[in-house]
């Protein structure tokens, strides 16, 4: 058994895109190294502890399935339990969820930011990676979804059209948040037609109108 294995092989490991297991190797969450030819090579036993630590982080959250098991929305929201009533008072509305998947903490701290300031009246959840993600959306079933791409765990894509294939997610309005340009986006073209891309350096002028617009629909 080889002690490495090609980005490829992480990927279908995983059940990533290659894309974002570069990104996990750039962010150092892998350790790789690259032949002559340029191609990278990804240390097995790098990738058996980020499994392992996926694996603890899912069995802390009773909803998201396992690392390397077949991952559904189906799964997720048939085990997801109803949203608790709020204890301040009997009837008292609920406020419009927002789900938020997304791994940097600057951009996390950002969209806390803008929705402190625009929309006070939403509560917004945060996801660090696509399984705990999509663990939260179908345990608080939110009105909102804004979902990076390129995210460990799950990719966006994958993510994204596990969600628009199940219906209990069919009233969930989606925003795709990115920091690709246009080519880079083209891999995921698939999972994006007819969702709103935002690009992440127009966050602040380009975020609060298309929540507006996505709830208003």
């Amino acid at each position: 058994m080889s002690d490495h294995y090609s980005t490829l092989e992480v990927a279908r490991l995983l059940g990533m895109a290659v894309r974002s297991v570069q990104m996990m190797v750039d962010r150092g969450e892998l350790e790789a190294w690259k032949t002559p030819g340029g191609h990278r090579r990804i240390l097995r036993a790098s990738v058996e502890r980020w499994r392992a630590s996926r694996q603890g982080s899912a069995l802390r959250e009773p909803s998201a399935p396992g690392v390397g098991s077949p991952v559904s929305a189906a799964a997720v929201a048939t085990d997801a339990p109803a949203p608790t009533p709020p204890a301040d008072g009997a009837g008292a509305p609920e406020r419009p969820r927002v789900l938020l998947i997304e791994d940097s903490k600057h951009f996390q701290n950002l969209v806390t930011l803008l929705f402190r300031q625009h929309f006070p009246d939403l509560e917004l959840h945060v996801a660090d990676d696509g399984i705990a993600g999509l663990a939260m959306a179908g345990r608080f079933q939110p009105r909102l979804l804004l979902v990076d791409i390129l995210l460990p765990g799950i990719d966006g894509a994958t993510l994204i059209t596990s969600l628009r294939s199940h219906p209990q997610f069919a009233g969930t309005r989606l925003i795709v948040v990115t920091s690709l340009d246009d080519a880079g986006l083209q891999p995921y073209a698939f999972a994006l037609e007819g969702l709103p891309v935002l690009h992440k350096s127009r966050l602040v002028a380009g975020l609060p109108p298309l929540v507006r617009e996505s709830l208003a629909r």
